[in-house]
């Protein structure tokens, strides 16, 4: 891999830490991953299928490493942490980004489908704080993935914008819990940015996406969307020591449009 002009100069935001990003071979993940590899930390990533891992090892580089799991199963998790630990007895950043969503109206939802995603969405990124914590030292930082949605009332949501509500609720409570220990937590609320769930998850169309994003882009005030890699910059802010007097913060990237 080739060195960039923006290794050279950012290279060491992150030098000597050690990040754990779950959901970390797609998307925002991914991205993430990339962005904290570039700049210095030495990166592990975690995901349910393997193929995408291994690619998304490749397109990381800087020695990054992946480790297969479903953050819902405590035991995978367990794997996750021991492996992380075992080479290198610390976890520095812990960006708790897996999760997932599908659209289902009031009426339609499902119990199969409640479950399923308060098992993801909140129970797995509880299960994953809890399993990092014990290896996080003073000056650590946990950035959680929310959402726009926890706010918004968007149509045929309403289970994937409840659990992204109670990843900032519980942002709240473990900065407190926290208290002395020096951990910061912090949630980061991505506005509309396409990654592949968008057709994965969601079952969009390419036409579907593209009628969405004009219409995101004539209702928001920097008239598009985002990106995974913008998004990703949020996240490398609220983890490095740029942010170290900022915990328990809902940081919204979103254009604009949520704000006005």
């Amino acid at each position: 891999m080739t060195t960039s002009l923006y290794d050279n100069i950012h290279s060491t935001k992150h030098a000597g830490k050690v990040a754990l990003v779950t959901g970390g071979s797609t998307g925002i993940g991914l991205a993430t991953a990339k962005r904290l590899a570039r700049e210095g930390a030495t990166v592990f990533i975690t995901g349910r299928r393997q193929a995408e891992l291994d690619a998304a090892v490749s397109e990381i580089g800087h020695g990054a490493r992946a480790i297969r799991g479903d953050i819902s199963s405590a035991e995978d998790l367990k794997k996750v942490v021991d492996t992380v630990s075992a080479e290198h007895q610390r976890i520095d950043i812990l960006f708790a980004n897996a999760g997932g969503g599908e659209f289902s109206p009031l009426g339609q939802i499902t119990e199969a489908q409640f479950d399923k995603y308060f098992d993801i969405n909140v129970k797995g990124t509880l299960q994953t704080v809890q399993s990092a914590l014990p290896f996080m030292r003073a000056g650590s930082a946990i950035v959680i993935t929310g959402s726009i949605t926890s706010i918004q009332g968007v149509p045929a949501f309403g289970v994937y914008a409840a659990t992204k509500a109670a990843l900032r609720s519980f942002a709240r409570t473990w900065a407190s819990d926290l208290k002395g220990r020096d951990i910061r937590v912090n949630v980061v609320a991505p506005g509309v940015v396409v990654t592949p769930a968008y057709k994965t998850e969601l079952k969009l169309s390419d036409e579907q996406i593209e009628a969405y994003c004009k219409e995101v882009a004539e209702t928001t005030p920097l008239g598009r969307v985002g990106s995974t890699d913008e998004i990703a910059k949020a996240v490398s802010f609220l983890a490095s020591d740029d942010a170290s007097y900022i915990t328990g913060i809902e940081l919204f990237v979103d254009g604009g449009r949520v704000q006005v």
